[in-house]
């Protein structure tokens, strides 16, 4: 610390270079936290599915629809205490651009399955007495300026098409920040009656909650045993493993995160290194006269990884500034299209390592070079 005023002297010697650099480091970390967060976001449904849920599905594919009268019986399964079921309505709200993820849901048994979703008492209560009832999360009620009692119209092209319209009587909070607040919910009833007579009685798939996370695989194994051979045969996964296997219908997210996010990596490093070997190189006569006058070598070394490591850090918290402030305005100009978006305070504590790490780096050549640098050689070239 007692040579810091030395260090922000050099820093500042090149202010536009400094300028630049620093800029590098805030877009990476920006774009480092961002696709941290998509992929984050892809992979939460994993990571926040319960333990003790199953998930129930046709074994051709999602698309295709289960019997309402596999209910009863995957109810009476021992080991399964509560079954809801859930369709996919596809609407979108005025425009083709406001699209959320809209369901159909099975009213009796939603919040003894879904638990961590919360609808206030009173709010569930008319939602249950109101057939055009409709129930939003808190995310998608905030972006559309919803309130309760609103009438909402969702256009489909499915199920026979035209407009719906609903009633809102109420909107979910999750109990965790990652819980997805973007859904829209309406009661089967309302949406069984509208159906033509062609898709009545089919739901899109079953979730269902076991009495004990051991009983899992058991129960899973019961209910596709008991539809094999049938005209709808049944895939029945935890919920870990049906989000996991959603995810990778877009393709390996991960691995396309985790290449861009290392171009990026090696980029910034190239970059900070270029600039320090070019610093370093410019300042040959003034390293030279500061080893001349009793300065270590290892002293000389500290002052050019310092001045990558400030430019490491303050770059990297202005671009991770950036993201904690840019993040929630691109999550909520996105919803509907990714997952909801949230900046985790593991993203911010990766990024910040990354940056001092790129810092540390880009300057150890640079210093390894300045540290080994002979005071006569040095000198005869200045």
């Amino acid at each position: 610390m007692k040579y810091s005023r030395l260090i922000l002297a050099n820093l500042f010697r090149k202010k536009i270079r400094l300028a630049l650099t620093l800029g590098s480091f805030a877009v990476a970390l920006f774009l480092f936290a961002f696709l941290g967060v998509v992929k984050d976001s892809f992979q939460r449904g994993a990571d926040v599915a319960g333990a003790d849920r199953l998930v129930v599905i046709n074994r051709t594919s999602i698309i295709n629809t289960i019997p309402l009268s596999y209910r009863d019986k995957i109810l009476r399964i021992p080991g399964v205490t509560y079954v809801t079921h859930n369709n996919w309505f596809g609407g979108v709200y005025q425009e083709e651009k406001n699209f959320f993820p809209q369901f159909v849901i099975d009213p009796q048994n939603q919040r003894q399955v879904v638990p961590e979703l919360i609808v206030p008492d009173d709010q569930w209560n008319a939602f249950l007495k109101d057939r055009q009832g409709a129930i939003a999360g808190a995310a998608t009620a905030a972006k559309y300026h919803w309130k309760i009692g609103d009438r909402i119209p969702i256009k489909t092209t499915l199920y026979g098409g035209g407009s719906w319209e609903f009633n809102l009587v109420g909107i979910y909070h999750g109990k965790r920040p990652q819980d997805d607040e973007t859904q829209f919910w309406f009661q089967w009833d309302y949406f069984e009656e509208k159906l033509p007579d062609r898709l009545k009685g089919q739901v899109g798939w079953y979730v269902l909650r076991v009495a004990s996370v051991d009983d899992a695989v058991r129960v899973a194994k019961s209910i596709d045993d008991q539809f094999a051979n049938s005209p709808n045969e049944t895939k029945t996964q935890t919920e870990s493993a049906f989000a996991a296997n959603w995810v990778k219908q877009f393709g390996n997210i991960s691995f396309l995160i985790l290449a861009i996010g290392t171009v990026v990596f090696f980029t910034l490093l190239l970059v900070t290194g270029n600039t320090m070997a070019i610093a370093v190189r410019e300042r040959t006569g003034e390293l030279a006269v500061l080893k001349a006058i009793g300065f270590s070598d290892r002293a000389v070394l500290l002052f050019v990884l310092g001045e990558s490591l400030v430019i490491a850090l303050v770059g990297g918290l202005i671009g991770l500034g950036l993201a904690l402030a840019m993040i929630p305005v691109l999550g909520r100009a996105l919803n509907g299209l990714l997952p909801a978006l949230f900046l985790a305070p593991s993203i911010l504590i990766s990024g910040m390592v990354t940056a001092l790490l790129v810092g540390f780096l880009s300057g150890l050549l640079p210093g390894i070079g300045a540290m080994r640098m002979r005071v006569v050689s040095a000198l005869r070239r200045v």
